[in-house]
């Protein structure tokens, strides 16, 4: 009898020691914890690529990101860092405050590039480290027009649509240089001229002016050593609703370089001139 005894004592004491681990456990869970809980995140990390992979950048291109909370309007970003010189394809880490993240807000990582007056900007906001998203974010940049650029196609735009303007023309002879010029008006207001000047030997000019609001706006001269000659230079000159001059182009031998100012102001010195024969405003 003692021998059973002692084996229920063992038994009753095997029981009770595996209900107090039982209660411990249910506890811990109550409380939400477990042991090997893992740390919020507190850095994005990826990788900048342009979609053009071609594209080589210049030793000045400068890249910023943000880690911007974008339900809050007005926050100040979580991490901000700028990488210069840029070398695509281009990795990045933003660290931040992990305390500073609210669960309850999405959260984007925004990209500028900026290369000379090349903007690049992604057009698609990949969210981060809320709301099921991850903390790595993989960025691809697309290439915005230029202001030049901008100019130009709104010349470019004009230009095929000059038949449906008013055209007058006109001619002039002197010793060395014909000239010939066709004038294409909106009402009484001088859009679009065509001029055409031969220096004989000396070759011949085909220039074609844009007025924006009784102004020079873009202008683009070919030179040829003859009528029917190929272009040997090509000269892009305009400027914006503020008169910045913001193309400037001269393109010579298959390579573009930086049209100089006293080039374009030639230039605008000429689309004036044109525009007081063409009965405009100067």
């Amino acid at each position: 009898m003692r021998r059973l005894f002692l084996s229920l004592a063992s038994v009753a004491t095997l029981a009770l020691a595996g209900c107090g681990g039982s209660s411990d456990n249910g506890q811990q869970a109550a409380n939400g914890g477990t042991p090997e809980a893992s740390a919020p995140a507190n850095n994005v990390t990826g990788t900048v690529t342009l979609r053009d992979a071609g594209k080589q950048l210049s030793p000045d291109a400068k890249l910023e990101l943000k880690l911007v909370d974008v339900s809050a309007e007005g926050s100040q970003p979580l991490a901000v860092k700028t990488i210069a010189p840029v070398t695509l394809p281009q990795p990045f880490q933003l660290d931040f405050n992990a305390s500073d993240l609210n669960p309850n807000d999405m959260y984007i990582v925004d990209v500028s590039l900026q290369d000379g007056e090349r903007h690049y900007s992604s057009p698609l906001k990949t969210p981060v480290l809320t709301k099921g998203a991850k903390n790595v974010a993989n960025i691809q940049l697309v290439g915005e027009a230029t202001p030049g650029e901008k100019e130009l196609a709104g010349f470019n735009s004009l230009k095929k649509n000059i038949g449906g303007l008013k055209v007058t023309q006109g001619t002039a002879l002197k010793e060395g240089e014909s000239r010939g010029w066709q004038i294409f008006k909106k009402g009484n207001d001088v859009q679009f001229v065509i001029e055409l000047v031969d220096y004989g030997d000396k070759g011949f000019t085909s220039t074609n002016y844009a007025y924006k609001n009784g102004k020079p706006w873009v202008i683009v001269q070919e030179k040829k050593p003859s009528k029917d000659g190929k272009p040997t230079s090509t000269e892009r000159a305009g400027w914006n609703d503020a008169g910045e001059l913001v193309l400037k182009e001269k393109e010579a031998g298959g390579k573009v370089d930086v049209l100089g100012d006293d080039e374009a102001n030639s230039l605008k010195s000429q689309a004036e001139a044109m525009l007081s024969k063409a009965g405009g405003k100067k």
